[in-house]
């Protein structure tokens, strides 16, 4: 009986953290699972040098294109490409970054009049989650994208393993966290901007609707409209951040078109506009817009219906 009684008490204090590790991790994997082709067809945009327009001799000219292409090409599975390192990236994503926000609102909570600062409050707490996620989850994400850039035709990788150990072999530990310094500025504040969009359109629900709870209609808007506003304002980073992670990757991309070669954020950016133009900072935004939107509002809605049932059980 006293062990049971400690068990308990052990329980009772680390159940809050743990709800919103375990509700995190399995919106993650949903979200991840559903919105993946989506993701295989944003990166192939990103890389591609060429202009996305049926008017010029480019691969892929639109999204519905880009689809029906990767099918003929590749097959139905391509547009799975790399996903078990993408599950592993949202599934360590989503924990580290719901049970860091939860527990950077408590700290904050405990400070006096913060209720004042209501919404800066949920875009601190969400930026210092976003960062710990990343940096967490970042080898992950090399892996994914160096899986989904390579072409079926000239594959160099045959899986997660092989793809850690040839580039272990081959280049260097660091290149795990190639293109790091883009992401940070990126998803950091882009998780900041999240979950303060997110609070702001759950109020504006509440108050519209005289509702006391965050429900799953008020998830789902909240979380589309805050997915869609927070990647537009951010979208260029995502584009540096996924050419800078498949520098030194030439010969995987065979038969995609021209390789961008870059030398760090600054370098990529400037390199994108000249040969590009401005537009070329927002290639790919439509497909990511309509992901970001998707899991957005995915992410929060499996994240609040599983912390439901966990306080159920």
């Amino acid at each position: 009986m006293r062990i049971r009684r400690i068990i308990m008490g052990f329980s009772q204090k680390t159940e809050p953290n743990l709800d919103h590790a375990i509700a995190g991790a399995a919106s993650g994997f949903i979200t991840r699972f559903l919105c993946q082709p989506l993701d295989v067809i944003k990166i192939r945009f990103q890389l591609q040098v060429e202009p996305i327009s049926k008017c010029h001799i480019s691969k892929y000219k639109s999204v519905s294109q880009a689809f029906l292409l990767i099918l003929r090409e590749e097959g139905i599975s391509a547009l799975w490409k790399g996903h078990i390192p993408a599950q592993l990236l949202s599934i360590t994503y989503g924990t580290a970054q719901f049970y860091s926000y939860n527990v950077f609102i408590k700290m904050m909570q405990k400070l006096p009049k913060i209720e004042q600062w209501n919404h800066s409050m949920h875009f601190i707490a969400g930026t210092g989650a976003g960062s710990i996620a990343i940096i967490i989850s970042f080898p992950f994400d090399t892996v994914r994208t160096r899986l989904v850039a390579q072409s079926s035709n000239h594959q160099v990788y045959n899986g997660v393993l092989h793809s850690c150990s040839s580039i272990l072999r081959q280049e260097s530990p660091k290149v795990f966290f190639s293109g790091l310094l883009p992401t940070l500025l990126q998803n950091a504040p882009h998780t900041g901007l999240q979950f303060a969009f997110y609070k702001f359109f759950t109020d504006c629900y509440k108050r519209y609707t005289s509702g006391t709870d965050t429900n799953f209609y008020n998830s789902m808007l909240s979380g589309s409209a805050a997915g869609f506003i927070t990647k537009t304002i951010v979208y260029p980073f995502d584009l540096a951040r996924k050419r800078l992670q498949i520098q030194g990757f030439q010969h995987g991309r065979k038969g995609f078109g021209k390789f961008f070669q870059c030398n760090g954020l600054l370098d990529c950016l400037k390199m994108t506009v000249k040969e590009e133009g401005i537009q070329g900072l927002f290639k790919g935004l439509v497909p990511t817009q309509i992901k970001a939107t998707t899991t957005s509002a995915l992410h929060f809605t499996v994240y609040e219906q599983v912390l439901l049932l966990l306080r159920i059980l």
